[in-house]
């Protein structure tokens, strides 16, 4: 996803380079909102595995 991400953000600016303002902007729009998907992705999964760390840490003790 942060893949394509990337790509909808570089042909935002070469759109923005050329002068297509609408192409550019729509691009753009999606480049952010598939970053924040990724982030919020990311972040999740980043709790999850530290919840799982826990619990099998509280496991091993008793």
């Amino acid at each position: 996803m942060l893949y394509w991400a990337a790509v909808f953000f570089i042909v935002a600016i070469i759109a923005g380079v050329l002068g297509f303002g609408g192409i550019a902007a729509a691009s753009a729009g999606i480049a952010e909102i598939l970053f924040y998907v990724f982030v919020l992705g990311f972040l999740i999964s980043l709790i999850l595995h530290f919840a799982r760390s826990v619990d099998r840490k509280t496991k091993s003790i008793r």
